[in-house]
């Protein structure tokens, strides 16, 4: 798979609190980004997130779309990463 990829996966850590879910999954739907697949647990107060998104549609850059991401996160008191998902792979081969 190329850099040039229509997936991406976006991950999601901090303290759990009300509404992380509603709105990083609004901010993709703000950039046309669909989300494909989703899992997410609370350890004891820690919120952890996994998505899977096509970015095929998205509106913007995909640097203008982390930047957002990551000022969402700061927001919300969590940290936020997107990455494109064969870049993620790569990084995560054993």
């Amino acid at each position: 798979m190329s850099a040039t990829t229509s997936k991406a996966i976006i991950t999601v850590i901090g303290t759990d609190a009300v509404g992380i879910i509603a709105k990083v999954s609004g901010k993709c739907s703000e950039y046309g980004v669909n989300i494909i697949d989703i899992t997410q647990k609370v350890f004891e107060n820690t919120f952890a997130m996994i998505m899977q998104v096509d970015t095929a549609a998205m509106t913007v850059s995909f640097v203008e779309f982390t930047e957002s991401m990551k000022a969402t996160g700061k927001e919300l008191g969590v940290v936020i990463h997107a990455t494109h998902e064969d870049i993620f792979n790569a990084m995560h081969r054993i």
